[in-house]
């Protein structure tokens, strides 16, 4: 591919993205809310339909998913606190987190054990219903515990769905679509975990391999789809019905916050740090919090050094335009879920006005990070998972910047800090361990 020429002084950030150094970009173009929302083609009343169509389909996941049963059906993740890696991070780092962090576990969402259990799984329940309604099998009325049934089963047999991933998505997907009843296919790029393919294929998934990145398998699944009339594609890249099922976590999030007795408002602001492949989860997420906190609430992405694609495309202004391989990195990393090299441009395009900022870490930070986080408090996470964890390090090293503009600098004592944990809980024991060891290296 002919590479892009883009000028390091410009973007002075560049030269340090293409030597893989760790480096925070703070956004320039962020607005305050209100003037951002305007610009928005999702509102706050989209968000909230869809959190009313989770709450539809939760007699149906109580029924068909028994661990979910405790919470009624509702897919959702712990907030917990995290004093003993704090002091860790602080130790290790030489750098004082002001405030308190917590950890947001969807890592242990049920069913499919990351983020993509928010926006994969809504998105294909959605896709779901619309086809009973429209057939005339199902009303808005209905208890949806019927879905349960044979006759759905049979009824959705007769369409299909495709997905391109990296792996937590594809589970995702595959998951809710064959438990429903529909023929599935996901189409699995080079860095797709073994296991990821084995489960899937254990729950007569159809998965296919290349040995191509990312895009490649998006656009190999929507090849298959263009191809069947009766074939759905999940679009990772610009679905928006993704995006706002990631959404609806931070109305949910509102509430944990409450329960833990955690106010947030102009003098007690709320940091967020969440891991970023191409885009989508973290996306909806950041949106969902701006309509919930709006400008009390600061969100940065983070990305590895080998994959800074969303960096990329926002500091550039060519979001889907440009692909890290464009500037001579290879998009090759442990992150599994995080090793995209093109953004999503529809999501970088929402999203713009609302981000902080975004930030690059290395393998080896994510892998000390893992260790460290099962030493001091016996989560396990895979690797990618903990791309958030330094974010408090990062901003109080070097985000002095962006703390003085927003007038930020003498309320950090009262701040919350959130690392979004996005996968971990479904990696086999014996990877985990092995990911533990890479840890101490």
């Amino acid at each position: 591919m002919e590479k892009i020429n883009l000028s390091d002084v410009q973007y002075p950030l560049l030269k340090s993205l293409k030597s893989l150094e760790e480096e925070l970009w703070l956004n320039p173009k962020i607005e305050p809310f209100h003037s951002g929302i305007e610009k928005s083609p999702l509102t706050f009343e989209d968000v909230l339909n869809a959190e009313e169509r989770l709450n539809r389909f939760a007699p149906y996941i109580a029924s068909v998913f028994p661990e979910t049963k405790e919470a009624d059906g509702i897919i959702e993740s712990p907030l917990i606190r995290i004093p003993s890696m704090k002091q860790k991070l602080e130790g290790d780092y030489a750098q004082n987190i002001l405030g308190e962090l917590l950890l947001k576990c969807d890592s242990h969402l049920p069913i499919s054990g990351s983020i993509k259990a928010r926006g994969g799984i809504y998105e294909v329940l959605k896709h779901a219903e619309t086809l009973a309604l429209t057939h005339g099998l199902l009303t808005l009325k209905d208890d949806y515990s019927i879905l349960d049934s044979d006759r759905f089963r049979t009824f959705f047999s007769q369409f299909s769905i495709a997905v391109g991933s990296t792996g937590n998505l594809g589970l995702s997907i595959g998951i809710i679509s064959a438990k429903l009843g529909f023929n599935v296919t996901v189409h699995m790029s080079a860095d797709a975990k073994q296991w990821k393919k084995d489960l899937l294929r254990s729950k007569s998934v159809t998965v296919i391999e290349y040995s191509a990145d990312y895009s490649k398998a998006v656009e190999e699944g929507r090849k298959q789809a263009d191809a069947d009339p009766f074939c759905y594609f999940v679009d990772d890249e610009n679905s928006h019905d993704l995006f706002l099922g990631y959404a609806v976590a931070a109305l949910r999030l509102k509430r944990q916050l409450e329960k833990l007795n955690v106010t947030i408002d102009e003098n007690h602001p709320l940091f967020v740090y969440l891991p970023c492949g191409v885009g989508g989860g973290p996306g909806g997420v950041a949106f969902g919090l701006k309509l919930v906190f709006q400008d009390h609430v600061h969100c940065f992405f983070a990305e590895p050094t080998h994959s800074s694609c969303m960096l990329l495309g926002l500091m550039t202004g060519l979001h889907d335009k440009i692909a890290v391989q464009d500037v001579g990195i290879d998009n090759i990393t442990a992150a599994d879920g995080l090793a995209v090299g093109r953004p999503s441009g529809f999501v970088g395009k929402v999203i713009e006005p609302f981000l902080s900022g975004i930030y690059t870490i290395s393998d080896e930070q994510m892998y000390k990070l893992l260790k460290d986080l099962v030493d001091t408090e016996k989560i396990h996470l895979e690797p990618s998972a903990l791309a958030g964890m330094i974010g408090p390090i990062k901003l109080g090293k070097d985000g002095s910047e962006y703390l003085q503009k927003h007038h930020l600098t003498e309320k950090m004592k009262n701040a919350v800090h959130i690392a979004w944990a996005t996968g971990g809980s479904m990696v086999p024991a014996e990877i985990l361990e092995q990911y533990y060891q890479l840890g101490h290296q």
